[in-house]
This record gives C-alpha cells, sequence and structure tokens, in this order.
C-alpha cells in the first residue's frame, strides 16, 4: 500500500481482505469473518489441490478498509453508500477484526482506515472470494 507517496504496508504470501463493515454489522460478526478467514482452505496442497488455509500456510494477511464494496448501484448512477457504516463503528470494528485475525496467530499489515491509497497485489489464481456476513447471521 502506498498513501502520500510513501510504502504504508506490505506483506509476502497470502490474502488480501478488502473489507467493508456494514452499519447492522457488529462484533459477532467481524470475529466470525475473521475465523471463517483464517481457516478458509483456498491455498493448494501438494497435489494442487485448495486444500490448505492461511493458518496452514504461514501467511500474511493485509487487511484494508473499503466501505465503497456496500455501494449500492441499483439506482440511478450515482452509488448510494447508505447500508455501510458510520466512520467511528466501521473503525472499531475493523480494529476488531485485525485483532482476532492477529489473536488466531496471523501476520496482519493494515492499510490506513479511511484514507486515500493505492493498493496494489498480484492474484494467484485467479481466486476472489465474496464473504459475506448478512447471508450468514
Amino acid at each position: 500500500i502506498v498513501e502520500s507517496g510513501s510504502s504504508f504496508s506490505y506483506v509476502g504470501a497470502g490474502l488480501v481482505v478488502l473489507l467493508g463493515v456494514g452499519r447492522d454489522d457488529g462484533p459477532e460478526q467481524a470475529r466470525w469473518l475473521a475465523d471463517k478467514i483464517a481457516g478458509l482452505r483456498v491455498f493448494p496442497d501438494a497435489e494442487g489441490k485448495l486444500n490448505l488455509s492461511l493458518l496452514d500456510v504461514g501467511g500474511e494477511a493485509l487487511v484494508v478498509s473499503q466501505f465503497t464494496l456496500w455501494a449500492d448501484c441499483s439506482r440511478g448512477r450515482r452509488p448510494s453508500f447508505t447500508r455501510a457504516a458510520a466512520g467511528p463503528p466501521a473503525r472499531e470494528l475493523y480494529e476488531l477484526f485485525v485483532e482476532c485475525l492477529r489473536g488466531l496467530g496471523l501476520s496482519v499489515a493494515t492499510g490506513s482506515f479511511g484514507a486515500m491509497m493505492d493498493v496494489s497485489l498480484v492474484n494467484q489464481g485467479p481466486v476472489t472470494l465474496l464473504l459475506d456476513t448478512e447471508k450468514t447471521f
């Protein structure tokens, strides 16, 4: 991640987590999501089958706040962000999520909450997944 012209965060092999916090999210969702992501079997085993988790491979996580994931583009041409959590509650859940990942034993780097950043990643796969706590709770 580059912010204000200088490097801010970096991780090696692992996952980039773009985290959008919704206005109805709470601590239970943050904890569930951290556990789910740490245990997702999305890395190849010796046979090439996606069978290993971030914990299994000793991978790292880069967590970037991304309220625009909550954009509703169903009407008109301007996205609505009314379903995204407001700044202070979103920051609290973002920080809780990061601490939950660390509590599971993962190395975690973060972006700068709410800042404009240039985020670069190398996506091997391609494997991109959407996890939605609204469908779980």
